[in-house]
């Protein structure tokens, strides 16, 4: 009885536990904490506000108020709005904690509510990390600067004063200063990727007054030469203010703070403030010549924002004990396998000329020539007896070998070599490469390592069964692109239904990936967003097309190139343009569960997509025809089996079987349309993955990840008409103003004056676009402003 008591006690602990945990994950739980944070929030603004006038009114009675008469004192007259609740809080955070730095923890708590609510305002890891720096540094900078003021003291508050007061003794006044200032700098450049070198401006400064210097003594040494040189020179200078008058200041590029700049443009009106996000750098051009000799005398930089950036090293990757094997070394299982072979064929009837073996990682390749009048399906029907004879899994017989005259039978070794991915990047096929993706996949049956260019593929369609080594393939190529590519040069999109496999590469965010604005998460789980991910990328396609068009390009190189020589302005959404590589780790589950809304996407990209860097890496278990569809397979030319269960599903994945005589392990064909290439895929385990991630997430990288266009949302109703005030961006009136009072709808103009990226610029002239103030887009030209007085304009926005 007391067994049964004590066991039932434990299920009902059991259930209570689990039922608080499903009221904490419910939507109103939810609901209801973020109303409370939200109104605490406020609460505690109020109390904060009016704490700053009347604490030394209530000072007295806050500073020796008791949690009991706080509650049950009903005589306590306290001046602070928020009563004696607000003024204990707010005495509590200002005067004995932070200062007027206080403030901060109020937007915490508002930061928290709206998450809470679900309203994405701002990133709130972000939010409280800065907020945490700013209390900080702000409460002790408040405590210095107010030392020795009296109660003014109080907007440092206590810890501000005490560690000021102690850093002061210790150091002075002076190292005080440059400690905050230097931590101040430190943080910003970090957090903010902001530029704090002004050595270069000195040294433009004392290059001009070196060449000023050295001109006054030719006048001197020679008067002649003087007066053609000031004839020459007044003749240049006039020539190049012409320019300056008929172009339009406006149209040179902001000054970079390590440009060589000459003297005659050194006053034009250019600010930091000009600078725009990383992914749309603001160097322009005056015509489609370039710059170089008009005020510019370097190439665009695209990698100048992560400079020092340094690539992942070797040393972070295992070599799994690898040993160099000689090859030329025939062992007894080498040939035994021969004699087999040679006398099972002859049991059939089958005569050779000749027989040779070349020794791979896991898999020898026998090449025979049959005697003349031999036919080659005869060999063909022996497959399996072969197989049986060498009591060995995996025989697959090439019949015959393409370029040869020679029939391939491929066997397994006994002792099978691990391919490490650190010995893949080591070689020199990888090393020494020119290709514009290289991704290294391993070792042929040669022993040579396999590098191809996935911007030749175009695409990639890889499969296999569970537990074959179709994940291990898919970071093997990730990882060889991150070893080999800048961040300026590469963004990832990566899919992953399966939520597991691919996750280890959320530290490499804000060098690497790619994401839409309002999205969290760089690695993409739910379906709904794997959707508006790959119409977002059609967006992102039709851009880059629209840029090569107007740049008059066929291909993302020479656009990138012109780009670089500054012969494309980007006043006119000109951009460098970095390669995007979508990964889609289990293609089945998407198209269980989204069917065409995947497809179609994925068929558009997959069809068009190349010629403007952007390409797909897509993986699946279920190799089937409904999986991959003829229209998949018509756009992927590239592909990669692992082993799989039947030869359908090999001839599913190759058009050709193969893939089913494979050995597991890593064991793959390669199909580039011509012939199948066997290789054992380098191996990359979990471990190394996590380092190489550190190793490059710990570096500095850029403010947020690559932002991908915004694309209309069908199942939220967006699009078409339908965007509420809500949804607005927060600059949509500055931006409306601006484009009617220079009734010019130009999505660069918004770029330019308002200091935003390409793509908020472009969801901004949607928006406009969807009030009625704009007309629909006219490709390159500038859109028709409906909206023509302000009058009218802020009408209408007071309506909406």
């Amino acid at each position: 009885m007391a067994k049964r008591t004590k066991k039932t006690e434990q299920t009902d602990d059991t259930t209570a536990e689990n039922v608080s945990l499903q009221t904490l994950k419910s939507e109103k739980f939810r609901l209801v904490s973020g109303v409370f944070f939200v109104a605490f929030a406020l609460f505690m603004l109020f109390g904060f506000v009016s704490y700053l006038f009347s604490w030394w009114i209530d000072f007295d009675q806050v500073s020796h108020i008791s949690t009991y008469d706080l509650f049950a004192d009903s005589s306590a007259k306290i001046r602070n709005v928020s009563g004696r609740m607000g003024a204990y809080i707010a005495h509590g955070f200002i005067r004995n904690g932070f200062g007027l730095s206080s403030f901060l923890f109020i937007l915490i708590a508002l930061g928290i509510g709206l998450k809470l609510l679900k309203i994405q305002i701002f990133k709130l890891r972000k939010l409280i990390l800065h907020s945490a720096f700013f209390i900080v540094w702000g409460s002790v900078t408040f405590g210095f600067i107010t030392l020795g003021l009296g109660k003014w003291s109080i907007l440092g508050g206590i810890f501000g004063f005490e560690i000021a007061h102690y850093l002061k003794a210790a150091i002075g006044v002076p190292g005080l200063i440059i400690l905050l200032g230097g931590v101040l700098m430190m943080f910003l450049s970090i957090a903010y990727s902001m530029n704090f070198n002004v050595f270069p401006t000195m040294k433009n400064w004392f290059e001009t007054f070196k060449k000023d210097t050295k001109s006054d003594v030719n006048e001197l040494l020679n008067e002649d030469d003087k007066n053609e040189k000031l004839i020459s020179d007044d003749e240049d200078t006039f020539s190049l203010l012409e320019q300056i008058e008929n172009v339009g200041a406006e149209n040179f590029p902001p000054l970079q703070t390590d440009d060589e700049v000459p003297f005659i443009i050194e006053n034009t009106d250019h600010s930091e403030d000009d600078m725009d996000d990383v992914h749309t750098p603001n160097e322009t051009d005056v015509d489609e010549e370039p710059l170089i000799g008009h005020g510019i005398d370097t190439l665009y930089n695209p990698y100048e924002d992560l400079s020092n950036y340094k690539f992942p090293t070797l040393d972070l990757l295992e070599d799994y004990g690898m040993k160099n094997v000689d090859n030329s070394k025939q062992s007894d299982e080498l040939i035994a396998n021969k004699k087999l072979i040679e006398n099972t064929l002859k049991s059939f009837g089958v005569e050779i000329a000749q027989i040779k073996a070349t020794i791979g990682p896991t898999v020898t390749l026998y090449e025979i020539v049959p005697a003349a009048g031999v036919r080659i399906s005869k060999i063909q029907n022996l497959e399996n007896d072969i197989a049986l004879s060498l009591s060995a899994l995996g025989i697959r017989i090439i019949a015959p070998i393409p370029g040869k005259g020679t029939i391939g039978i491929e066997v397994p070794n006994l002792t099978k070599q691990i391919v490490p991915m650190k010995v893949m990047l080591d070689s020199s096929n990888f090393k020494d490469t020119k290709f514009d993706l290289p991704i290294a996949l391993g070792k042929t049956i040669q022993n040579e390592c396999y590098v191809a260019d996935l911007a030749k593929m175009p695409h990639l369609l890889m499969a296999g069964a569970t537990g074959q080594g179709k994940s291990v393939g898919l970071n093997a190529i990730i990882a060889s692109l991150l070893y080999k590519k800048h961040p300026a040069d590469l963004k990832f999109v990566l899919v992953d239904p399966k939520k597991v496999e691919l996750t280890l590469y959320n530290k490499i965010e804000r060098h690497y990936l790619a994401k839409l604005s309002n999205v969290e998460d760089a690695i993409i789980t739910d379906t709904k967003k794997v959707v508006n991910t790959l119409n977002s990328l059609c967006v992102e396609m039709d851009m880059r097309y629209n840029l090569l068009k107007d740049a008059q390009v066929k291909g993302i190189k020479e656009y990138n190139a012109k780009f670089i020589s500054r012969r494309l302005n980007p006043n006119d959404g000109h951009r460098y343009l970095p390669y995007i590589v979508l990964v889609v780790d289990e293609f089945a589950d998407l198209i269980m569960t989204a069917g065409k809304e995947v497809e179609l996407p994925i068929a558009r990209l997959a069809q068009l997509a190349r010629a403007i860097g952007i390409h797909l890496i897509i993986a699946t278990q279920r190799p089937s025809v409904n999986i991959i569809t003829g229209t998949i397979k018509a756009n992927f030319p590239a592909r990669i089996a692992f082993r799989v269960t039947s030869k359908i599903d090999s001839r599913t994945i190759l058009d050709s079987g193969g893939a089913d005589q494979l050995i597991g392990k890593g064991d793959m064909l390669l199909s580039t349309g011509n012939e199948l290439i066997r290789i054992q895929c380098a191996l990359i385990d979990t471990p190394e993955i996590e380092r190489i991630a550190e190793f490059i997430g710990e570096q500095r990288g850029y403010p947020e990840a690559y932002e991908l266009p915004e694309c209309a949302d069908e199942s939220s109703g967006l699009g078409g008409g339908t965007f509420s005030a809500d949804e607005r961006d927060s600059m949509f009136d500055d931006a409306a103003r601006l484009i009617v009072s220079s009734q010019s709808g130009s999505t660069s103009l918004i770029q330019r004056k308002l200091k935003l990226g390409y793509a908020r610029s472009g969801r901004l002239m949607d928006q406009l676009e969807d009030a009625g103030i704009v007309g629909p887009s006219q490709g390159s030209k500038p859109r028709e402003v409906y909206i023509k007085d302000m009058q009218t304009l802020e009408n209408l926005l007071m309506e909406n």
